[in-house]
């Protein structure tokens, strides 16, 4: 039997012309241009692989290159190419499948043509887990999201019982996973997990992808989800962009929701018996199942979560940057009282008497109170707890709404509204 190859398409064509107009295998030749012997040998070929005319609306291209043109018996398993280290080779940044085809031929040169190449891989691929099966480039994204049963924790002196919530986090293109027990979802919380996984990753991906949880995201929505603004300035830092998840989109949630599932039935069931008396000794027993559960091995492909991270991920990671973030939050289109201060956390904080009835952002970490107005800071105090009393800047400290040291009083109008001295108190 010849073994000359003709294009799926101009196959299509001679099965059709032949069997659906009933034309002669000389007028098919004339039609397209090939030899009368190559017609006979594709009808020849489509009759020995059982096709019939019309064929199947769902066989492509290379199903039936494949039915066509099958390698001889004795060289199927020398001819098959390597699966699950293309399905590796896949995740690296540039790789395409027609370059690991060109590659696979340069071995192989009687090996698969592209499309029955493709065909087979797709075939190999859906025998996958549907998440080991997506395709997330190496070092891109990460996946974070709160599991979502509890972890009892027991007062050792009051016998009072709080339910600790579990973080998981985990890469796109390794599975490998992060996870930790803190005491709320609150953003300080939330905030200090995603920068305990990236130190846990030793590196940082291109995307942080949370799943529309309050803390992460304030306003979910479907195309332009409003990004909390702690959490925008905690990936500035780190060089991330925040991505949320898509409402009703299932492949944006499904790694995270497998790297939870993992983390419920490997890392909190074995977990379930035991009594825990702090965060730190819940946090020691979950960090030994992650550990367990990142180098277990995968059914799918040969390694383990740890292994892939390793081999893909963590090379193309971006470094951590030198200095760790300091958790600032913020407190954005706060009025400017007439007494020219803001309150924050119910202690009032001076501000340049010219952005009365303004609005201003506030930014705040444990030790300091910034007020930000378009932009620019405006006022910078130390942080204090005293409810109810006020901190304020004196002339020779006080800045202008352009961020320049103001060296004037404010008028007496205002002066005679505020009623405060310029003295913290």
């Amino acid at each position: 039997m010849s073994t000359h190859r003709l294009t799926m398409r101009k196959t299509r064509e001679i099965l059709r012309l032949k069997w659906g107009l009933g034309r002669s295998g000389r007028e098919v030749a004339r039609s397209l241009g090939i030899s009368p012997a190559t017609v006979g040998d594709c009808i020849l070929r489509a009759k020995l692989a059982g096709l019939s005319w019309p064929l199947n609306d769902d066989l492509d291209d290379g199903q039936l290159e494949a039915m066509l043109y099958p390698p001889p018996k004795g060289k199927r398993r020398e001819l098959a190419p390597d699966w699950p280290t293309i399905f590796r080779e896949l995740k690296r940044k540039g790789v395409t499948l027609a370059l690991l085809w060109q590659e696979y031929k340069a071995a192989q040169p009687e090996g698969y043509q592209y499309s029955q190449f493709c065909e087979l891989y797709r075939r190999w691929r859906k025998k996958l887990d549907v998440v080991m099966r997506q395709e997330h480039r190496a070092g891109e994204k990460m996946f974070v999201d709160y599991a979502g049963p509890t972890v009892e924790i027991v007062d050792p002196n009051t016998g009072e019982v709080k339910e600790a919530v579990i973080f998981v986090a985990a890469l796109g293109a390794s599975n490998y996973t992060y996870a930790e027990a803190q005491g709320s979802q609150e953003l300080k919380s939330w905030i200090e997990g995603n920068i305990r996984a990236l130190e846990f990753f030793k590196g940082v991906p291109e995307i942080a992808i949370p799943d529309n949880l309050k803390s992460g995201v304030t306003k979910p929505c479907f195309y332009e989800p409003d990004i909390n603004p702690s959490y925008h300035e905690m990936a500035t830092h780190f060089g991330m962009v925040v991505i949320p998840a898509r409402r009703r989109e299932p492949r944006d949630k499904a790694k995270v929701e497998n790297a939870v599932l993992q983390v419920e039935r490997w890392v909190l069931a074995p977990l379930r018996n035991q009594t825990f008396f702090s965060l730190a000794e819940l946090n020691q027993a979950i960090w030994k199942q992650i550990e367990w559960l990142n180098n277990r091995p995968l059914a799918e492909i040969a390694g383990s979560r740890k292994s892939l991270y390793e081999e893909l991920d963590r090379p193309a990671l971006k470094p951590l940057p030198v200095t760790r973030y300091e958790i600032a939050e913020w407190k954005t289109g706060v009025g400017v009282n007439i007494d020219y201060h803001v309150v924050f956390d119910g202690h009032y904080y001076s501000v340049p008497y010219q952005l009365v009835q303004e609005r201003v952002d506030i930014r705040a970490t444990w030790r300091t109170v910034e007020v930000i107005y378009k932009g620019k800071r405006v006022a910078s105090h130390a942080r204090s707890t005293a409810r109810g009393r006020y901190t304020t800047l004196d002339r020779r400290r006080q800045h202008d709404a352009r961020g320049n040291l103001q060296q004037t009083q404010p008028d007496a109008n205002a002066r005679s509204l505020s009623g405060i001295p310029r003295t913290t108190r």
